[in-house]
């Protein structure tokens, strides 16, 4: 798929218009309504509901079995075996992805490939009725190993469009545009959930997964209308650019030893990054077994987080102008302790105060994403983006499964989602160390980069 012909010369490294940076935001806008529609919202309990009542579930518990690659199991841990096959196969795909992002000229039609099969797989749900759950986990893991490549060669184009003093401030604002983004079709398609009532819930939650990828095509063509390809940095691909692709991703791996510093900021992000993603995904839980909250108070706050993040992203790339991102990222990993100690205290069945830490989350989630992503572009040799976000990617996406599994762990020793929440504050503490002893300006400059005024 390729996106109009340009008939300009492509911008310098680290240069660009205004025009293509608000069409590298916009991509975010566009690929956030998968993640908060299809992947957060809708699409798990609409496919359980769809493989309980499947034909083929056997059984003679209220759940039943049902078989899937040789493998047997319950209906109602099918999401989540899906979500798992899809982040082991992201695990393989992304680095592979990213070296060969960085080894074409038509960086910007990989993009557009990406982005377009995930969003046709998303609009493909619309056929998920009836017994149809293998389409739809089949169906899914296409659609999520194709976002989180996509990401991988949006996020190299990062260093591309904007110089060392600027990437903060553009980072943040493309995190803002994803939540904004995100949170404006959830709130759509919450209403829709609210005026369509209970009979029509199967319905409109199908199609509310179906706009998710309409919405990803159609604000994806904007971003392919703006962006501008760059001469290839790493070299071209030496015969096929897949087999290339995938001779680079190891020879990626090798050359880590070389950059010791910025290994080390990928092993502190590890860490602090399992932790923010653990307090999203089992912060809906929490609510629900711990404090006894439904659905009318738990999606709210998922909006009030979303748009909140949008605010949050802005105010902490201002911060990060007037500090430098490394200190805010370390003062966002000090928030995101009191907020835990502050959820571990919440009152059964408050939910103002459930709303306010959750708002508390959405303000420091956005800019504590958005300003890891810039210092990390900082830390990558000039012309090997995509395959070194290929290995961030992993550290954001495939290897968030040690913080559930403490997160169940301690719940299961103590039998309290309580300590199981406070639990998650070492993850953020173990980070936070981590991170203050990567020395910024060193990295930097060790990766052949100048560093910014401000750190």
């Amino acid at each position: 798929m390729t996106g109009p012909t340009e008939t300009t010369s492509a911008p310098a490294y680290g240069h660009s218009s205004r025009r293509e940076r608000t069409g590298w935001y916009i991509y975010d806008w566009a690929n956030s309504a998968f993640s908060t529609t299809v992947v957060t919202a809708f699409l798990g309990p609409y496919l359980t509901n769809i493989a309980k009542a499947a034909d083929d579930v056997t059984g003679t518990d209220t759940v039943g079995q049902i078989s899937l690659i040789g493998l047997n199991f319950r209906a109602d841990s099918l999401w989540a075996f899906t979500t798992a096959l899809s982040v082991i196969l992201q695990v393989l795909v992304l680095p592979v992805a990213g070296a060969i992002a960085d080894r074409t000229p038509r960086k910007k039609q990989l993009l557009a490939a990406f982005a377009y099969t995930g969003a046709a797989a998303t609009c493909a749900l619309v056929f998920l009725t009836g017994d149809r759950w293998e389409l739809g986990a089949v169906l899914f893991i296409i659609a999520n190993v194709s976002f989180g490549a996509s990401v991988v060669v949006y996020n190299s184009f990062l260093p591309q469009i904007s110089t060392e003093e600027e990437r903060d401030a553009v980072s943040s604002r493309g995190w803002a545009f994803g939540y904004l983004g995100g949170g404006t079709l959830l709130l759509l398609n919450v209403i829709a959930v609210l005026v369509g009532g209970d009979d029509m819930l199967a319905e409109t939650a199908r199609y509310s997964i179906v706009s998710a990828g309409l919405w990803w095509a159609g604000f994806t063509t904007i971003t392919m209308a703006r962006l501008q390809n760059r001469p290839a940095l790493a070299g071209q691909a030496q015969g096929s650019v897949l087999t290339d692709g995938f001779k680079q991703f190891f020879r990626t791996l090798k050359s880590l030893r070389a950059y010791p510093k910025t290994l080390a900021f990928l092993i502190a992000f590890l860490i602090f990054n399992d932790g923010i993603q653990t307090v999203i995904a089992m912060a809906g839980t929490y609510g629900q077994e711990e404090l006894g909250f439904e659905n009318d108070i738990l999606m709210p706050t998922i909006l009030v987080v979303q748009f909140v993040a949008f605010g949050g992203a802005l105010a902490l790339g201002r911060l990060a102008r007037r500090y430098g991102a490394w200190k805010t990222v370390l003062g966002s990993l000090v928030a995101w302790v009191f907020i835990l100690i502050a959820a571990f205290f919440l009152p059964y069945a408050n939910a103002p105060l459930f709303v306010a830490v959750g708002a508390g989350i959405g303000f420091v989630l956005g800019g504590s994403q958005a300003l890891s992503r810039s210092l990390f572009s900082q830390l990558i040799p000039k012309g090997r983006e995509g395959e070194y976000f290929g290995l961030y990617e992993i550290s954001d996406k495939g290897t968030s499964w040690l913080g559930p599994i403490v997160f169940a762990v301690t719940n299961e020793i103590t039998g309290s989602n309580r300590l199981a929440i406070i639990s998650l504050v070492i993850f953020f503490v173990v980070g936070f160390v981590l991170l203050i002893r990567v020395p910024m300006a060193e990295a930097i400059r060790a990766a052949g980069n100048t560093p910014p005024e401000k750190l």
